[in-house]
């Protein structure tokens, strides 16, 4: 019950950053002059229209209850670069778009944990809610952080991979790109043989939801729900 406790407190703040992530998608492509995803109906915050049935709902769930870590995707948002005015810097700034949105609902959510702390403080009988939120936030701060680092590997199609292809020349830049077929099954290797290698490349936002933490730290009140929050401060 505790497991399907912390699942219930962790999946929204899941699915929030991945729509959060997708929409930044949608809206750039949009600033860059492609309207395909205003077209369609997918420049929008509701969720329903960003849930992929294997990416957003059973491989989170597969995830958290076989190895303890909610991870998952939204349905990619459709874009077409041919509408950018400026394909190469329409297609840098579309792609880095999700990245972004991840790092500033981290560090939003970040002085929003303190306000909690001051908050339960002040009104004590608000402290319980006030710790279930702090627990949330905490691993929003910490889903949007490894989503952000997780985007930006240079394997295609991750939107890290669409900086790297601007960066060569013409003839590998293609290759790179076809290489994108196979893109997906080295993401599942790495989650699943090569983990040394993921964290290696994690190591940067994972400090990052380190200092997060020790910022945090005076102010989060776990109370009863100290439970829920392993790895806390």
């Amino acid at each position: 019950m505790e497991r399907f406790s912390l699942f219930v407190l962790v999946a929204p703040m899941l699915l929030l950053s991945m729509v959060a992530h997708e929409y930044a998608h949608g809206y750039a492509a949009l600033r860059q002059g492609d309207d395909t995803a205003h077209s369609l109906g997918r420049l929008t915050w509701n969720p329903v229209k960003h849930i992929d049935p294997v990416f957003t709902i059973i491989m989170p769930l597969v995830t958290f209850f076989i190895a303890g870590v909610a991870f998952g995707g939204a349905k990619p948002v459709p874009v077409d670069p041919r509408k950018y005015r400026n394909y190469r810097r329409g297609d840098i700034i579309v792609s880095l778009a999700g990245v972004a949105t991840n790092f500033v609902l981290a560090a939003l959510l970040l002085p929003a944990v303190i306000g909690l702390g001051v908050l339960a403080r002040q009104a004590p009988v608000l402290r319980e809610s006030a710790s279930l939120l702090q627990i949330m936030f905490l691993y929003g701060i910490l889903i949007n952080l490894v989503l952000a680092a997780f985007n930006l590997m240079p394997i295609p199609p991750l939107d890290g991979s669409h900086v790297v292809k601007h960066m060569l020349p013409r003839r590998a830049a293609i290759a790179y790109e076809r290489f994108g077929r196979y893109g997906l099954l080295i993401v599942f290797l790495l989650v699943g043989m090569a983990q040394g290698v993921l964290h290696a490349w994690m190591s940067p936002a994972l400090r990052l939801y380190d200092f997060a933490l020790q910022s945090a730290a005076p102010y989060v009140e776990l109370g009863r729900w100290a439970s829920l929050f392993r790895g806390g401060p």
